[in-house]
């Protein structure tokens, strides 16, 4: 399966998304505008990352870069972001867990522009389905008028249960009629969810991929938690990369877009370091594992009515 650091994925918006996101959860605002600099600079997305070593100037195209308002860190994603090009760089951020409503959302979207200053926002994720049915749906509409107005690009959701996804498809089907056509009530271009072999959520992968919704994976390197993992050790040796490699080319041969984090500047490259090998098919399955183990919150078991 050929990848490359180009490789990039048409959402149902009409725009593109890298496969390879750099995440900045947990990322103090102090760290995030060096780590954010650091990242582009590694070539995240479109440039293989040994170029940073060699002291070539990396090609910025199309680099993913994932916050939210929860992180409180956006700002300084964007003070980064400011020195590239505006066109280059793919900038995600999610409305904030517990503040669903239309109102709500309208404002949060403007007060983003206010802070990042990048004249738009190419995702914007519903960060978690809390608040209930009205409020969800409210809350799409908000994003739905946001994209009209050209101040987003794409839209979606993370942490969202299938529950969650077959009542979204509803709420769309509702505003189509409620607005006056069958595009009035937005399309969903993204999910974001934990992911990784011992949380794979197979169920909510396949209704996305059936829908051609781009599936995120955010904790792909389980937060370190895995280190040492018999399975994923052999498969480190084998292929003389490191455990957080294997994990992130896992994610890519899954046909996710994983976002790993760091904030030390070699782990940054390194975790980039993912297209000059290829786990063959009994690697991935022995990356089967089979069982329920976050490392995260959970939203996607919470009920619709939470």
């Amino acid at each position: 399966m050929a990848f490359t650091i180009d490789t990039k994925f048409k959402l149902n918006s009409g725009y593109e998304i890298p496969q390879l996101g750099f995440g900045v959860y947990q990322t103090p605002p102090s760290e995030t505008s060096r780590c954010v600099t650091e990242a582009i600079q590694a070539g995240y997305a479109h440039v293989r990352a040994f170029s940073f070593y060699q002291g070539m100037r990396a090609n910025t195209d199309h680099v993913q870069i994932d916050s939210a308002a929860y992180y409180q860190n956006e700002a300084a994603c964007a003070e980064a972001i400011r020195s590239f090009s505006r066109e280059k760089i793919f900038f995600t951020t999610k409305i904030m867990p517990y503040t669903l409503g239309y109102d709500s959302v309208h404002s949060q979207i403007n007060r983003m522009l206010k802070d990042t200053g990048l004249g738009y926002l190419d995702l914007v994720l519903i960060h978690a389905p809390y608040g209930g049915s009205a409020k969800r749906k409210e809350s799409w509409k908000a994003l739905v008028e946001a994209v009209e107005a050209g101040k987003v690009r794409s839209i979606g959701v993370s942490n969202y249960g299938v529950a969650h996804l077959d009542e979204l498809e509803k709420h769309i089907a509702e505003l189509e009629k409620e607005r006056g056509g069958k595009e009035k009530g937005g399309v969903i271009s993204v999910g974001q969810w934990e992911i990784h072999p011992w949380c794979p959520r197979n169920d909510i992968v396949e209704w996305c991929k059936k829908r051609n919704i781009a599936v995120e994976a955010y904790c792909p390197l389980v937060q370190g938690n895995r280190w040492g993992e018999p399975t994923v050790k052999k498969l480190a040796e084998k292929h003389e990369k490191s455990e957080a490699q294997i994990l992130i080319r896992w994610s890519l041969q899954k046909g996710l877009v994983p976002l790993p984090k760091s904030v030390t500047p070699e782990r940054i490259v390194a975790n980039a370091q993912v297209y000059d090998f290829e786990l063959a098919e009994e690697d991935m399955k022995s990356l089967d594992i089979g069982v329920y183990e976050h490392v995260s919150w959970d939203p996607t078991t919470s009920l619709l009515e939470d």
